[in-house]
């Protein structure tokens, strides 16, 4: 295994780690950086090694949100409690029993609205995936939903501005609301649109408050990030050889690394900022995008 290619992995894994969830499209940028750095490998182990090193990403939110996530605990039966169930026939108290003793009952329930959110997704956005990416992974479509959705995020902020969120904690998300946001995740299917843009955009229009946007972006991206590389598995197939292996964990743990300090980075910058820079930086990114490759393909 070369070291170049190594090190290609690790910027990979870089711009993964930050693009994935600052709203400013992970597609983009690899589209950029492939044209300029391409892995030694075959095609379909770098379609699939793009969607794969998602799981370091994923990671990230599982170890920074583990305490928000985990939704089983240990606690003592109280004494109203041992009565309450005292009198259930066997089978439900069994089961009210495991419930009381080892579940968070709020956990369970953000996990069913994340879960939820996801349904648009699983029922729109999959079944078209493979065509999408066929018709629309190009430079044109990345380049003009990269520049559309900057627009958006600088009207939608100025728009915010006159409202006082509805929803300012996790709690306080409803399922309809959840459900809405994943509306808007439908949209990320879209090459360029981003799928942590698009869902805080949706989070904001319907209520929510940055932070709450961010946070619940970041929560849906596990089944739906995890669901995606789990389908270019089946489809690349389980062999590999030692140097893909390498290459896939070290673009893997270095998403992992860049995700933790991109994520903390966001949530420390909307306390105070709106995402009007993310909509300039988007429309900067597309027009550069446009620009270059019209200007490959006329001179080339």
């Amino acid at each position: 295994m070369e070291v170049l290619e190594i090190l290609k992995a690790v910027l990979l894994g870089i711009v993964e780690g930050i693009t994935e969830w600052l709203p400013i499209s992970s597609t983009g940028h690899m589209i950029l950086v492939d044209e300029f750095i391409k892995l030694n490998v075959s095609q379909e182990f770098k379609d699939f090694f793009l969607v794969a090193i998602q799981l370091g990403a994923i990671l990230a939110v599982v170890v920074l949100y583990f305490q928000k996530l985990w939704p089983f605990c240990v606690r003592s039966l109280t004494r109203e409690q041992k009565k309450a169930l005292a009198g259930q026939p066997a089978l439900k108290r069994g089961a009210l029993t495991f419930v009381e003793r080892f579940c968070d009952k709020e956990k369970w329930i953000l996990w069913f609205k994340i879960l939820w959110a996801c349904v648009p997704t699983i029922l729109v956005g999959l079944p078209f995936n493979d065509y999408i990416e066929e018709k629309f992974n190009n430079y044109v479509v990345v380049a003009i939903a990269l520049i559309v959705y900057g627009v958006l995020f600088i009207i939608v902020e100025d728009y915010n501005k006159k409202r006082t969120p509805s929803c300012t904690s996790l709690k306080d998300l409803s399922f309809k609301t959840a459900f809405l946001i994943g509306i808007f995740q439908v949209l990320s299917v879209i090459p360029g649109t981003s799928r942590s843009g698009s869902t805080i955009i949706g989070g904001i229009l319907v209520g929510a408050s940055r932070t709450v946007a961010a946070e619940f972006t970041f929560f849906l991206a596990i089944p739906v990030m995890f669901g995606a590389s789990l389908l270019k598995l089946l489809k690349f197939g389980f062999v590999f050889t030692a140097g893909e292996l390498t290459i896939l964990a070290v673009g893997c743990l270095v998403a992992f690394v860049v995700s933790i300090l991109a994520i903390k980075f966001l949530m420390s910058y909307i306390k105070k900022h709106d995402f009007k820079a993310f909509g300039v930086y988007r429309i900067i990114l597309g027009v550069l995008v446009l620009g270059y490759f019209i200007g490959k393909n006329v001179l080339g």
